[in-house]
This record gives structure tokens, sequence and C-alpha cells, in this order.
């Protein structure tokens, strides 16, 4: 339970220290603007999945993850070095497609609800003896 806490608790301090150093020291174009929504740990702290989301649209996602994948040498040994971790996790970086399913599955609830409320119109209509 404690090595869940801690992983936990480096997580969370990876996506920091990662949030701060893709915005301000990342050089590369293809990156611009990156939210990192989450840090995923292995449990032996070896690999860091990290997820991000691009904004700003000038680079599609893949060439903004090709151009992370690209800084992930120098992002592992700064997130070694400010957290002091022996051994700092290899960064892999995926494209969080979370908030795209999300946004799926809203419109589909929306169509949803709107289409039980036409039938639900109709019907009614159907029912009323002054409508006709």
């Amino acid at each position: 339970m404690a090595g869940s806490a801690r992983r936990e608790r480096i997580e969370g301090e990876v996506q920091r220290v990662l949030s701060t150093l893709v915005a301000r020291e990342v050089r590369d174009p293809r990156v611009g603007s990156v939210t990192i929504t989450a840090v995923q740990l292995a449990p032996d702290l070896s690999v860091a999945r990290i997820f991000f989301l691009p904004f700003g649209g000038r680079h599609t996602a893949d060439e903004v993850r090709e151009g992370l994948a690209s800084a992930a040498g120098f992002l592992r040994g700064e997130v070694g070095r400010r957290l002091s971790l022996r051994h700092a996790p290899r960064l892999e970086f995926v494209i969080d497609r979370h908030f795209e399913e999300a946004a799926h599955l809203t419109s589909l609830i929306d169509r949803a609800v709107r289409d039980d409320r036409s039938r639900a119109g109709d019907s009614s209509a159907e029912d009323d003896p002054e409508a006709t």
C-alpha cells in the first residue's frame, strides 16, 4: 500500500515538473502549447506514460507527440534531477483521447434525449383530443 502512495505522489510531481519544463524549456517548434493531463508510472517506476493534450492547432497531435518524444531524453534527465530520483523513468508520450471520447458520448446522450423528447411530443399530440 505504501508503494502505491509513493507512486501516486511521484506521478503528481512528475506531472508538475513536466508541465513546467514543456512550457518553458522545450524548444521544439512542433510541441507548442501542451497540457500534461496525467502521468502513470509502472509499479517498478521504470516507465512513465505521459498523457497530454495539444492545443493551439498549428501541428497535429502526432507531430506534437513526435516533438515530445525527441525531447524525452532531456525531459527525463531534468525530471530525475529536479525530483532527486536515482533512476528517472523512461518517458512515453500518449495523446489523451479521454476528452474526445467524453465529448462523443455526451453528444450521443444529447441526441438520444432530443429524440426521446421529440417522440414524447408526437405521442402526446396523438393522445390529446384537443390537439386535432
